[in-house]
């Protein structure tokens, strides 16, 4: 080993230096779009600070860190606002153990994020989960309808609460006044997954923020797309159904004891930014969407996720900043047109799936982005040629039947056991492909043998998998009984 290298240094640099397109976040676009102060560069590290006196202290806010905390919850409509520099996942856990003791159930959408995962664990809390709505022609999950949340409310009538994911990784937004309608009428709470969406409050043209929408609780990526450092985020309460102190707790118990004052000054200035610029920065990147929408539209063989998609239960509005293109009829898999777009095109975007790219325009989004873009897929698909349409994925496994809570399987002895012998069995791990992040199968969820073959058919596309032990999928650890 030479300790002369700094391999991950390196690789930043090196990748710096291909000048790629943007298509994906932080918003900031390494600079681009970030607040005036910090556009000099090297006087950032000035800034790497900590605890001193007349600068707080996050775990007892009591002077410019509440102050700064009290300016975004005004901004964006909260009672209580707190920062978080472990990100949305550090908010989404805390949540849990504010909601929830051992054996106490939660309702929860199946496209949840992963990071529910850690809340689960750690609260104990029993995940029921609910099937969100498809949009079949991309083969994507929405929101949940009003009919779901209603049956599940009445099988359950001790849940602690739902949780709500708005909007999706593609953008995509339900009919969440409803939802908490049906919820709030029990005197139950609403909190809402919102990392995607903390720029809706600022342009007339996004869908209403879950705030506004009546929620107890949303957790916000300033990074995502507000212009601040990747890792930042904002966790507001609203209303009474959150204990503040129990989550103010919950958080002091798992944030860093040593928290970054550079991320903890980007989400100060980032909410100037979105509260004096905000507007004007969106408008130029709804403009800037708008304009390449009409471009991708014209190229033979593929399909826009657009306004025309929705209007269904569970998918009543759209992010019109993040593009999704569905690439079904051009033959390739989403995941195998990122990696030519990246490799040949210098274009980066934000996600694959099988069936589809997601691309993000923000507010450091350049024009220039937006050109290599287009250039990139018309090249692509006239590489492609009148290709053959993509195989049809096989059908999602139905939902795994709940044997164990996560935090119990977490917690007991485990094994590892070849993928194929797994059926029957009580998985020890999360299994996801990444992205969009959304698990497969949870700890303490019985293995089918649906889910044995669509693993196979994962392991055989050498899709990339996050959570098991052995992320090729050779096995699985499963629970010793």
């Amino acid at each position: 080993m030479n300790q002369q290298e700094a391999p991950l240094l390196a690789a930043l640099y090196a990748h710096c230096a291909r000048d790629y397109a943007h298509l994906h976040v932080p918003a900031h676009r390494q600079g681009e779009a970030i607040f005036p102060e910090w556009q000099g560069g090297k006087e950032i590290l000035q800034l790497d600070l900590t605890e001193l006196p007349g600068l707080d202290d996050l775990h007892r806010p009591e002077g410019v860190i509440a102050r700064a905390q009290a300016l975004a919850a005004e901004l964006f409509g909260a009672g209580k606002t707190f920062f978080l520099v472990n990100g949305s996942t550090v908010g989404i856990t805390a949540l849990f153990l504010a909601l929830c003791r051992p054996g106490e159930e939660i309702l929860l959408p199946r496209n949840a994020h992963r990071a529910v995962l850690g809340g689960l664990v750690f609260s104990g809390a029993k995940p029921v989960f609910l099937e969100p709505v498809v949009i079949e022609e991309f083969g994507i999950a929405a929101g949940l309808t009003p009919q779901v949340v209603a049956g599940a409310l009445e099988k359950h009538p001790l849940a602690k609460g739902l949780l709500v994911i708005h909007p999706t990784y593609y953008g995509v937004t339900g009919d969440l006044p409803q939802l908490v309608g049906l919820v709030h009428g029990l005197d139950k709470p609403v909190v809402a997954d919102e990392a995607h969406g903390v720029h809706f409050p600022f342009h007339e043209g996004f869908p209403p923020p879950a705030l506004q929408c009546g929620v107890d609780a949303a957790v916000q990526s300033m990074h995502k797309m507000g212009g601040s450092l990747t890792q930042s985020s904002l966790l507001h309460l609203r209303g009474n159904r959150v204990d503040v102190q129990k989550t103010a707790r919950a958080l002091s118990l798992l944030q860093s004891s040593s928290p970054s004052y550079l991320l903890l000054a980007s989400l100060d200035g980032a909410r100037r930014q979105l509260a004096t610029k905000g507007r004007e920065m969106l408008e130029r990147a709804v403009d800037l969407a708008r304009e390449v929408r009409q471009a991708l539209s014209r190229l033979p063989g593929i399909t826009l996720l657009g306004e025309e998609h929705l209007g269904r239960p569970g998918a009543h509005g759209l992010d019109p900043t993040r593009l999704v293109i569905s690439l079904r009829c051009v033959g390739l898999t989403g995941y195998q047109a990122a990696r030519i777009l990246a490799r040949d095109y210098r274009v980066q975007v934000e996600m694959a799936d099988y069936y589809n790219l997601v691309m993000v325009i923000g507010i450091g989004t350049t024009r220039r982005d937006c050109e290599l873009l287009i250039r990139g897929l018309q090249e692509v698909i006239r590489r492609v040629g009148g290709g053959q349409s993509l195989v049809t994925c096989p059908e999602q496994p139905p939902l795994p039947v709940g044997r164990l809570t996560p935090r119990q399987a977490w917690l007991a002895p485990s094994r590892p056991l070849p993928l194929e012998e797994c059926a029957g069995h009580i998985c020890a791990e999360w299994v996801n492909v990444s992205p969009p992040g959304i698990p497969l199968l949870y700890p303490g969820e019985e293995i089918g043998p649906e889910m044995v073959e669509y693993l196979q058919w994962v392991r055989n596309l050498s899709l990339s998998v996050q959570g098991p032990e052995d992320p090729g999928l050779a096995s699985l650890r499963v629970v010793v009984r």
